[in-house]
């Protein structure tokens, strides 16, 4: 008997995006796992946007722009730390460029990993030998020591944009791998015999056929590879690698393991950064869980 999720992953690319999107939707409304995932993120992501529109994000996330060292107040509802800076407008502007570096790093790593595992799988040949040695060599190298070691050599260059070039260099190998088994299991199926029948070329098949079929894949690799830029941005900031301009979540810590803010018992310089990290780490990997159900059928929970 052919189940709904069988036939999905042969169906024709012109109908495949149509159909994963519907039913994307109505995995989410009987998902409680993804919906809280999804309102979380959506709910930092919203908190760092429009947040700049109640809170002074030009001047105060930066040194003296306020009292050092003050309590949560009416004033200053997150307090304020030892350099002077108001601590929510430190969270707003350090949310949205973390997720700046996790949303860019974790693009770059997932497009460079479905063009290397998309032409790995679809031409084989010397093509996928060369490809597959490349990324078993990148799985060997100790990726966040190396990333500290260039991180410290270019410290003085380091910006947003660096971070994220930085932590995508090592971002690859692990969508690479996965698109690359899943091509394998897609290129025999009729549907993709049927178009090398009509006349379709390689490129066209991989555009038109494949990546419509790779969509709930791409989606769970790129939370992936989100998940694993906000933990690599988050050590580098820890050690003081990070863009010591800007007042990113990984870099309010450092400062705050600078100035001793647990010894001087400034709870809320340490406590609010934590709880927006736990929020956010909670929600990619909800997302994260929930993705991969959706995208392997077979280890969805029963219902």
């Amino acid at each position: 008997m052919v189940t709904p999720a069988t036939t999905s992953m042969t169906m024709p690319g012109r109908q495949a995006w149509t159909g994963r999107a519907g039913s994307f939707l109505r995995y989410v409304r009987r998902n409680p796992l993804l919906a809280v995932g999804l309102v979380i993120f959506l709910g930092l992501v919203l908190f760092s946007t429009a947040g700049s529109l109640f809170v002074d994000t030009v001047k105060a996330p930066y040194p003296l722009a306020a009292p050092a060292s003050l309590a949560p107040s009416w004033e200053y509802p997150f307090g304020t730390d030892a350099q002077g800076r108001d601590m929510l407008a430190v969270m707003v502007v350090g949310t949205r460029l973390s997720l700046k570096i996790g949303l860019l790093a974790g693009s770059i790593g997932l497009a460079v990993g479905i063009v290397l595992g998309l032409i790995s799988a679809f031409y084989g040949g010397w093509i996928d030998s060369a490809i597959r040695w490349i990324v078993d060599v990148m799985f060997t190298i100790p990726s966040f020591l190396v990333m500290v070691v260039i991180a410290s050599l270019l410290q003085q260059y380091i910006s947003i944009e660096n971070m994220a070039f930085i932590l995508a260099a090592f971002a690859w190998p692990g969508p690479t791998r996965g698109i690359r088994a899943q091509v394998l299991s897609l290129r025999e199926r009729q549907f993709i015999q049927m178009a090398r029948l009509s006349g379709m070329r390689g490129p066209e098949i991989i555009i038109r056929e494949l990546l419509p079929n790779l969509a709930p894949f791409l989606l769970a690799g790129f939370v992936g590879a989100l998940i694993g830029a906000v933990y690599g941005a988050l050590g580098l900031e820890l050690l003081g690698l990070g863009s010591q301009r800007e007042p990113t979540l990984g870099m309010t810590f450092f400062w705050m393991q600078k100035y001793s803010a647990l010894l001087r018992n400034l709870w809320w310089w340490w406590g609010i950064p934590i709880a927006i990290i736990i929020l956010l780490i909670l929600s990619l990997y909800f997302i994260s869980f929930a993705l991969d159900e959706w995208a392997n059928p077979r280890s969805r929970r029963s219902v």
